[in-house]
Formats: C-alpha cells, structure tokens, sequence
C-alpha cells in the first residue's frame, strides 16, 4: 500500500467501566473511519482505565472473549488497536494491546517493563510480557510496545530489526501537575525520545497517550506522530481529548534509510557477540 491513515484517539477512559469504554472505542473509531482513517490506535489500557489495582480480576478477559466482537466487526472498516488486561494461556494477567483487523484480533503485545517506581506499581497486578514481534498487516509491518516499554531502545530496535516500518506505543503516562498547562516536562522529554527512535531506525513512530484525572494524577496527553526522518507531522492536545491524524507513507522508510543510512549499515552480529561475551545467552 502506498499510503494509508493513520489516527491516534486521545481519550478519558472511565475506570473499571469497561461497557461504557467500549461503546467509546466504537464511536471514536467510526469518526476515525468517517474521516478516511485506516487505522485508529488507543491509548495503554483504554477499555479498562490505568489505576485497576485489585479490579483487574474483575476485568481480566481471555483474548477471544466476545467482548471484542464488536471490535472485531468493526475492523473490517478500520483497524484497531486498543489496550486492555489480558488472561494468558496460564491464567496471568498481562497489560495487552490488542491489534483487530479484518474481522479478527491479528496479534496481541504483552508489556515487557512494568513500571514499579514513583506513581507505578504495575509488577504487583501484572506479569511482563518476554518478547516484541513485529507483524504483518495490510498496511505492511507494523510493531506494538506500551508505555514505558519505549524507554528502552532494545524493544524497538527489535522491531525494526524484525522489518516493522511502523512502531506504536500506546501510553497512560500520568503527571502531578493540574491541566491547562502549555508544557510539560514529560511531554518534552518523551518527544524527543520519538523523535530520536524515529530517526536512528528510519520508522515511523507513533505515540498515544491518554488524558483525565484518574486516582489523584492527571494524564497528559501530547499524542503524536514522527516521521522517519524524525520530524513531528502531528501533535495532540495537553491535557484534553483528540484526535491526531496523519498520511503514513511506508515508501517515506526507504527514502529515510538511503538519505541516512544509519539503520541499513548497522550490525546486529556485533550486538549479538558481544552480548554473549558479557555472558547473555
């Protein structure tokens, strides 16, 4: 495909209500298909809400629960990606980001690195994921990380290195601070962070966070969309709902990788040897 449209959906999602979140999803996504989207991506556990706690035995599905159904029907106009708890093969629960397309749910990420510092205490309700894939789509490649997850070059220099053109990260990164304002100091040091994977792996990066009061902290928003070339195309609001749009153009990765060829002359062999004499098998 030589384009398709790519839509971030800001949004407040309601805590443990995860009936009404749905019919949210639903409604934001056929905006997002109204307006020539192909894709629309939710924030890191938007059908639950962030600060579940002991409700996420109440809220945990497995992956085919019919509660998706919906979802699924409604990714044969669009694709979706949204973000809920999860019951594995084992009866863990996993922070998840569910990918539907097509009429079916066609992967599933795991969170990795569950924050437990500061405001986070994830590891206490959740079990890390062990693995990032990037998969096939009708879009292309495409690679799925949440949240804290792309504070660790590893995840998407994996996905790169697994062919993903297109990285998303879908985030519920919270603030102390009340909205309104017009910076924010995690909003800063989170762009350029994108901006930099963006442009060392030549992909394009995507960004969803969250917005509202949630458990005494606000989450703040500031979706965007980077370039290959590690340009900002699409910015959301601080602190309030949006809608981020963007054209994703796959042939934009080639001509990125040739202009700078950085990610085309790296060399993961090394990477490998040397992890191995530091003892990592």
């Amino acid at each position: 495909m030589d384009k398709f449209k790519l839509t971030l959906a800001q949004m407040r999602p309601r805590l443990g209500d995860i009936k009404w979140n749905l019919e949210r999803h639903l409604d934001l996504a056929e905006q997002a298909q109204k307006i020539g989207s192909d894709i629309v991506v939710f924030p890191e556990l938007s059908l639950t809400g962030y600060s579940v706690r002991d409700l996420n035995a109440e809220l945990v599905l497995d992956a085919e629960d019919k509660f998706f159904d919906p979802l699924k029907s409604l990714s044969r106009k669009i694709s979706v990606a949204a973000g809920t708890i999860i019951r594995d093969a084992a009866g863990g629960m996993r922070n998840a980001l569910l990918y539907f397309e097509n009429g079916e749910l066609r992967h599933v990420h795991y969170k990795v690195y569950l924050p437990t510092y500061g405001l986070f205490e994830e590891q206490r309700y959740f079990l890390p994921g062990n693995k990032v894939e990037a998969f096939d789509t009708r879009f292309g490649r495409i690679g799925l990380l949440i949240c804290e997850d792309l504070w660790h070059i590893s995840l998407p220099y994996l996905l790169a290195e697994q062919g993903a053109k297109l990285i998303i990260g879908a985030a519920a990164s919270p603030t102390r601070l009340s909205g309104g304002a017009e910076t924010h100091s995690g909003h800063v040091v989170n762009s350029e962070q994108h901006r930099s994977f963006a442009r060392l792996l030549s992909v394009y990066l995507a960004f969803v966070n969250r917005v509202g009061f949630e458990d005494g902290v606000n989450f703040w928003g500031g979706s965007e969309i980077i370039s290959p070339h590690g340009d900002n195309i699409a910015t959301g609001k601080l602190f309030d709902e949006d809608q981020v749009t963007s054209e994703i153009m796959p042939t934009e990765v080639e001509r990125a990788r040739l202009f700078a060829r950085h990610f085309l002359d790296e060399n993961p062999a090394l990477v490998v040897s040397h992890l191995k004499e530091l003892g990592y098998r």
